[in-house]
């Protein structure tokens, strides 16, 4: 089962926020009051996103925090990159692989190619798509093979989303 963490959930909401009112200055009380999630948890993420260069922040009396570029030109994996780091199923999948059967794994190519797939998705949903304010669809409903990989909703046991 494929989920991002909680935090990564939190994140794009906060995110989410911020493209709701492109080009307005949030303070993290008003982010933690709009979006209901705890100030702490906020200023940790908000920290967190504009190291990785995904909000810009102003401090002083008119100061706050948005989004660092257009909504459109931040993509779901720009975001679970920042949070958890890039997208691997297997340890050969990723940037620097250190597993000790590589050269001669026999599956090791087609977990590569699922990566690759799937951070290919996740780099064409942006976070315009994400905070709904880009229909996925000319009449804005999921075709069924979206349906077939769309994410639950929030709440799950875990506290995670999982890929259905």
């Amino acid at each position: 089962m494929l989920r991002i963490s909680k935090l990564t959930d939190y994140a794009t909401l906060i995110l989410a926020q911020l493209a709701w009112q492109p080009g307005r200055r949030f303070t993290a009380a008003q982010i933690a009051a709009e979006t209901g999630l705890a100030a702490p948890t906020v200023s940790k993420l908000l920290k967190q996103l504009h190291r990785r260069g995904l909000v810009q922040s102003t401090r002083g009396l008119h100061g706050g925090y948005l989004l660092a570029r257009p909504a459109g030109e931040i993509s779901a994996a720009d975001i679970i990159d920042a949070l958890e780091g890039p997208v691997a199923l297997t340890e050969c999948a990723g940037r620097s692989s250190h597993c000790c059967i590589e050269t001669t794994c026999l599956v090791g190519r087609a977990w590569q190619r699922v990566t690759q797939a799937i951070r290919r998705s996740l780099q064409e949903i942006s976070l315009l798509e994400l905070a709904g304010l880009a229909a996925t669809s000319a009449s804005g409903a999921l075709s069924p093979l979206d349906r077939g990989i769309a994410l639950a909703t929030p709440g799950s046991r875990s506290g995670k989303r999982e890929l259905a």
